[in-house]
């Protein structure tokens, strides 16, 4: 199955660019993901646990990032086992685009299962690779441009709006 989308997120290509090569915003953007150890140049080993249709399984396995041309696109690739629940295998090109009032975030996934999974139907599978590709790219999107909480007004006169851009994790963490 393959999925193509694309993200307009808020954020300078530059900031997209390290957050999408940082692995703490990758452990939080993979939806399920239980831990995450590794670097960019020798992959990461992960633990995710899902639940597809009626089979739960916890998969370990190897989320690499290939093909990386610097600031302009990469190469996200991941393969897991689940036990008697059958393996899992996807991966995704993403490109970054300036865009007026930050980035274009394309990409073009695909994903393969195999066993018990691979038993439920083509169906089922499509339409959880597809939710799975869109919730990541949410969380990253998030992560890179989600407003700060609204802090505690000390004033009735403070609550007036700075008219200032409110950062997303990821920003306040570099910026």
């Amino acid at each position: 199955m393959k999925l193509t989308d694309s993200r307009e997120i808020r954020a300078e290509p530059r900031v997209v660019w390290d957050a999408i090569l940082n692995p703490e915003v990758l452990r939080a953007c993979i939806p399920g993901c239980e831990s995450m150890t590794g670097s960019v140049a020798e992959g990461y080993e992960a633990v995710v646990k899902q639940k597809v249709g009626p089979v739960s399984a916890t998969f370990t396995g190897l989320v690499q990032l290939s093909d990386i041309v610097e600031g302009r696109s990469l190469r996200i690739s991941g393969e897991g086992k689940g036990g008697v629940a059958g393996f899992a295998k996807g991966g995704a090109n993403v490109s970054f685009e300036p865009v007026a009032g930050g980035t274009r975030l394309t990409y073009e996934a695909e994903a393969n299962v195999g066993g018990k999974l691979a038993q439920l139907g083509s169906r089922i599978i499509d339409s959880f690779a597809k939710k799975l590709a869109d919730e990541f790219f949410a969380r990253f999107q998030a992560a890179v441009e989600a407003p700060e909480p609204e802090p505690e007004p000390v004033a009735e006169e403070a609550v007036a709006d700075s008219g200032e851009r409110k950062k997303g994790w990821f920003k306040r963490l570099i910026g």
